[in-house]
């Protein structure tokens, strides 16, 4: 969300400007020297913006106490109950949505750059009627569905219960997400800190332990759900409110159902790739829930062993949150001006400083994953392998999202492509790793399609932008991962237990660490 926010401004920032500098011609740049004051001028901002990010995301964590009582409180099954419900109601609410959440921040900030804010006001309004409206009709839809052909689906009954129930938290998801991207279009980004980061896992953890002492019982992680995302969502809509409280003297009429129309034809193509995306980043869960009781060893624990493995890798999946905030815009504004080489440049090196985070998380998951997962309890411990396959896998996504941000900016069909693509090679692997080797194929086979993403992606930077190889800039890193390694396999092989997975981990960072040393003294050295 945040990348498509700043690429938007961005480019509006540019085309303004070229409007006035043109008459209106839009392909002629602007002066080059011009543009070294733009991106310095724009870096401030984002950077702001990506640190105030950075904080609700950290945040949001702390729904990971949620998951943690559940697992704790309910055992695995519950938790993989709730997981395949929640990651399924994920994807129905992105056609609830229907790509209104990123739509609205575009045109609240183009609206905003033309200083029209009683234009402003009406898109805020339409936007959440139209989210909130669209949300009930479909969540109603699925709900009556579910009930209809509850037989013909062979799905766990407690699983079909399950969803009908958390379909009800579409609404307040629905709000919170329109709401808290209108506070992004109007350059507001601490709003996310309040409804996301503090509001939902508060009221989520107290609705459950509330639901627990009444009574709910199993059914007491969806009623928190519900409770959660509403609060979240009516909290993020009275933010969002409080930015239209001091309104000029309306000068033109503005159409609300004009502004609905303009909204809806925005949003449909986009949303058609949100759903893509949020349908790959969930379908290894939900295909494990599918093949409960028909794949080797899965079961209705399993899966919330899985789910669990799949909660602790996806913070790997944040780590490109800190960079695509400022690399989206200044990368809009330098291939909008020509400068395709520092372009490349600086992907390169942001593309360095990530493995540098990536690689150090990846490994200690790896290699001491059993005893990362013991915090859910003794049960998910058989979750240890699982959890390096899924790290690996999370790590490439977040890296290639990089690459990802560059195409959306130049040729963003390509994107769709690459998704399309990407879904068509996990739904084939996983509906043929699963029944034949359960947990561990949906674990490979979550994989297999980021490493197809990876490559068309590397692919298209290569060949069809022209962007010459960075291996000069991600080779430290890597060599220095590889060289790590060594000294933790040892430890790995010569000691066992959970004394064996901590030495081998601690080993890892240590060597990894004393590379990264040398290499950033280097640099300082190279670059004073």
């Amino acid at each position: 969300m945040t990348r498509n926010i700043e690429i938007a401004q961005a480019c509006d920032r540019l085309r303004e400007e070229s409007e006035r500098t043109t008459g209106g011609v839009l392909d002629v740049p602007p002066p080059a020297e011009d543009a070294p004051a733009r991106v310095d001028e724009t870096g401030v901002e984002l950077k702001r913006g990506a640190f105030l990010n950075t904080i609700a995301m950290l945040a949001s964590n702390f729904r990971g106490i949620f998951t943690f009582l559940v697992a704790r409180m309910l055992g695995p099954a519950a938790l993989g109950i709730f997981s395949v419900a929640w990651s399924t109601t994920d994807i129905i609410s992105k056609i609830g949505v229907l790509g209104l959440d990123n739509a609205i921040t575009t045109f609240i900030a183009r609206s905003e750059a033309m200083g029209n804010r009683v234009r402003s006001r009406a898109l805020f309004r339409a936007a959440v009627v139209l989210g909130v409206a669209q949300s009930v009709v479909t969540a109603a839809i699925v709900i009556v569905g579910l009930r209809f052909f509850n037989n013909r689906l062979h799905v766990q009954p407690q699983m079909v219960s399950a969803l009908a129930l958390v379909l009800c938290a579409m609404p307040g998801l629905a709000l919170y997400r329109i709401s808290t991207a209108i506070s992004r279009g109007m350059k507001v980004m601490q709003h996310d800190i309040y409804s996301r980061g503090m509001t939902e896992p508060i009221a989520t953890t107290l609705a459950f332990l509330l639901a627990l002492a009444v009574g709910f019982k199993e059914s007491s992680p969806e009623v928190a759900a519900i409770v959660g995302t509403a609060a979240s969502g009516l909290i993020a809509l009275a933010l969002a409110s409080t930015l239209f409280r001091h309104m000029p003297a309306q000068t033109d009429v503005v159409s609300p159902l004009g502004e609905a129309r303009s909204l809806l034809a925005y949003a449909a193509p986009i949303s058609i790739y949100q759903l893509i995306n949020a349908f790959i980043a969930r379908l290894d869960l939900i295909m494990l829930g599918y093949f409960v009781g028909r794949a080797p060893g899965v079961t209705l624990a399993t899966v919330g062993v899985y789910s669990a493995v799949i909660g602790t890798a996806n913070g790997l999946r944040k780590v490109n949150q800190a960079f695509n905030p400022i690399f989206a815009p200044v990368v809009a504004g330098m291939t909008a001006t020509g400068d395709h080489d520092v372009a490349a440049a600086t992907y390169a090196r942001l593309a360095q400083w990530m493995l540098w985070i990536l690689l150090p998380l990846v490994a200690v998951m790896s290699l001491a994953g059993g005893t990362i997962l013991l915090i859910y309890g003794p049960a998910f411990q058989q979750g240890g392998v699982w959890l390096g396959i899924v790290a690996l896998a999370s790590a490439i996504n977040a890296f290639v999202a990089l690459g990802e941000t560059v195409i959306m900016v130049q040729r963003p069909h390509l994107n769709l492509l690459h998704s399309s693509i990407t879904c068509t090679v996990a739904a084939a692997g996983l509906l043929w790793l699963i029944p034949r080797f359960g947990a561990m194929g949906a674990a490979f086979g979550i994989l297999l399609p980021y490493l197809v993403q990876g490559m068309l992606r590397y692919a298209t930077l290569r060949w069809v932008f022209h962007w010459k190889d960075s291996w000069s800039d991600i080779r430290p890193p890597l060599i220095a991962a590889g060289i790590a390694f060594v000294p933790a396999l040892i430890c790995r092989a010569f000691l066992g237990g959970i004394a064996g997975q901590v030495i081998s981990a601690a080993a890892f960072l240590a060597v990894f660490g004393v590379q990264w040393l040398q290499h950033h003294i280097h640099r300082k050295d190279e670059y004073p």
